[in-house]
């Protein structure tokens, strides 16, 4: 971040999960800080909704323990404007007047939890590390699917077409015979094809045209 040292040691704290607090009350932003801190946590607060969405949040695991009641703006609103820009980090939210269909609505919309005031500290932690678990994972297996999309995005149109015969049952002779080509070209673009998708063997691969929703090429007319 601008105005920080690029030591090592901050470069590794940089990937340390992130709590940012939102509440009007700077008594319970106080208190969480502490509160997280205590268990080494990172957080950073928040007084209203806009002034979060005006800092820069680092590509790091992290949730957003958010008052439902905000001058202005409801945390429940608040949650679908998050939605709507493309921000998927997971809510806790916290309120001293909830009530059922508040909760529903909530929890519907993807909150990890919904903490009524006064919450022991204990309920506050636990829903933050189920919350960083689930971001953590999110992260993980977005970044799985990028690099599989870009792995993809190396095949030639030629070799996208053998990969779905390959992954659809096809054996090589099947495959040259359905593409008009010549086996010995078939195995030429499977080797090919494993290289450039890293794939370790053919389950491997198939796995990755079922992530991918790859489909099997029409035969030619």
């Amino acid at each position: 971040m601008i105005g920080r040292s690029t030591s090592p040691r901050n470069v590794a704290s940089a990937e340390e999960p992130i709590v940012y607090v939102v509440d009007d009350d700077a008594s319970v932003r106080d208190a969480l800080s502490s509160l997280f801190r205590s268990v080494g946590l990172r957080v950073e607060v928040f007084g209203s909704a806009p002034e979060f969405l005006q800092s820069k949040l680092p590509d790091v695991a992290s949730c957003l323990i958010l008052d439902i009641r905000l001058p202005r703006l409801s945390g429940l609103d608040f949650q679908v404007d998050l939605a709507r820009a493309g921000i998927h980090i997971p809510i806790i939210f916290m309120t001293g007047h909830g009530d059922i269909p508040m909760t529903v609505r909530a929890m519907k919309a993807g909150a990890v939890d919904f903490l009524t005031k006064p919450f022991r500290d204990q309920d506050m932690l636990d829903a933050v590390a189920a919350a960083i678990e689930r971001d953590r994972n999110s992260r993980d297996e977005a970044k799985i699917l990028s690099d599989l999309h870009a792995h993809f995005g190396t095949l030639t149109a030629r070799e996208r077409e053998v990969m779905a015969l390959v992954t659809a049952g096809l054996m090589n002779k099947q495959v040259a015979a359905e593409i008009g080509i010549a086996e010995i070209t078939v195995k030429i673009h499977r080797g090919q094809i494993m290289r450039k998708m890293a794939a370790k063997s053919l389950a491997d691969l198939v796995k990755m045209a079922q992530t991918l929703g790859l489909q099997r090429a029409a035969p030619p007319q």
